[in-house]
């Protein structure tokens, strides 16, 4: 139903779904080998597109990452100016953030749905939970993600990658 809407009504759409830093998503999408429209999604979802989104956790910035998990990220890229603030730089953010998607896809043999899974509730619970058959990893067995949060963001995520393909994909 919201597709159909998508197709009748473009322009309306994108005012309700915009996409603030395009080119730099896009850019970092495209050298991390990921669906740029995927990345748009995670950000929406994410933080609504504000730089500056804190989370309750302390996730920063556009992707909402844990301040550890950035660190992490920044010495296996060997930065070395990396500090917690510049999490709030979108060039900065979306750089570490889709390295970090593609590092999960690589760790669960490019499985989307478990990389996702992964990058909201933690790759050693979404571990957890395969090895023990929790969860089947499959986009059909959503329901099984035992972390509510999870499962709510997994579906989210995939659904608004739909929408962002649609209205993005095509030329303006």
């Amino acid at each position: 139903m919201v597709l159909l809407a998508v197709l009748i009504a473009p322009s309306l759409w994108r005012i309700l779904y915009p996409w603030p830093y395009r080119d730099i998503t896009m850019r970092h999408a495209e050298r991390h080998d990921l669906d740029p429209f995927l990345v748009a999604a995670i950000i929406r979802v994410e933080s609504s597109f504000r730089s500056n989104a804190l989370s309750s956790q302390g996730a920063r910035g556009l992707m909402q990452i844990m301040p550890t998990t950035g660190q992490w990220i920044a010495k296996q890229k060997g930065l070395q100016d990396y500090s917690e603030d510049s999490l709030f730089h979108p060039e900065t953010n979306i750089m570490l953030g889709t390295w970090y998607l593609r590092n999960l896809k690589e760790q669960f043999d490019d499985n989307l749905v478990v990389a996702l899974a992964a990058y909201n509730g933690g790759r050693g619970n979404v571990k957890d939970w395969l090895d023990e058959k929790i969860w089947s990893g499959q986009a059909a067995d959503i329901a099984d993600i035992p972390f509510p949060e999870t499962r709510h963001y997994v579906w989210r995520v995939l659904r608004i990658h739909r929408v962002y393909r649609e209205l993005y994909a095509r030329r303006q």
